[in-house]
């Protein structure tokens, strides 16, 4: 039988704490699902088509690797793509607090699907999609902490709100 994970998060913007999660759970798992979650509530830096087709490029060459959207109840959405686990991030003990109580309500609601911990390497421990759009709007650089790809959208989106290209 195949294993398949599911890894959700708003992935705004995807950083390489993200992707190396990924890239080591797909040695742990046959197959992940990167899951964006469509939250009507925040305010995107990038919409949900733009962190769909980056997530997809980043990963064209991984063939399992999934990149989908979901909204409602993780466990609902890991249930009907008939998924055995959960993997979720954490990068500080105060990640843990947080993440501790939702995988036993999750583990509460099914029972049946798993959450898996995992810890980003050393480097990106500190990094957050929160912190690398602060940093970079404020005229920081983010190189190396996001892919590529990720890094000259930003600069294109900076570009188109302010006028000028960094």
């Amino acid at each position: 039988m195949s294993t398949l994970a599911v890894y959700p998060g708003s992935f705004d913007p995807l950083t390489n704490g993200h992707v190396d999660i990924i890239s080591r759970g797909v040695r742990l798992f046959d197959r992940i699902i990167v899951a964006i979650l469509v939250n009507a509530e925040k305010a995107p830096l990038f919409s949900m088509d733009e962190r769909v087709e980056i997530t997809r490029a980043v990963f064209r060459d991984h063939p399992n690797v999934e990149v989908d959207t979901f909204d409602g109840l993780l466990v609902d959405y890991v249930e009907r793509r008939r998924a055995q686990a959960i993997v979720r991030g954490l990068r500080a003990v105060s990640d843990f607090e947080f993440e501790f109580q939702m995988a036993l309500m999750n583990q509460r609601l099914n029972p049946n699907i798993q959450t898996v911990f995992m810890m980003p390497a050393e480097q990106y421990t500190y990094i957050s999609s929160r912190l690398i759009k602060e940093v970079f709007s404020l005229g920081g650089r983010v190189h190396g902490l996001v892919p590529d790809m990720v890094e000259t959208r930003l600069r294109e989106k900076i570009a188109k709100s302010s006028g000028v290209i960094r």
